[in-house]
């Protein structure tokens, strides 16, 4: 898991019969001071994020599980929404 940025929204009419239903974002990983990391990604929305929210992210097999379709073509969910963290330094 990770912490991401939500940036947008995606609208996708066509799309595998699998997705149809769920809520996509465009999300960037982000650092410990929120700072952006790697390149944006779409991930499937579970917990009803919106623009501008840091959100907890999961990929691979993780991500279908939670997605509650495990035969469905996901690599990334959200699965939390970050309300504040906490780091000693």
């Amino acid at each position: 898991m990770f912490l991401a940025k939500v940036r947008g929204t995606v609208v996708s009419t066509s799309k595998d019969e699998r997705l149809v239903g769920f809520k996509l974002l465009i999300i960037q990983r982000i650092d410990i001071d929120e700072n952006f990391v790697g390149i944006p990604e779409v991930a499937v929305d579970t917990v009803g994020a919106g623009n501008g929210a840091v959100v907890i992210v999961t990929k691979g097999s993780s991500a279908r599980f939670a997605a509650a379709r495990k035969d469905s073509p996901i690599d990334s969910t959200i699965v939390g929404i970050v309300d504040s963290t906490e780091v000693a330094r």
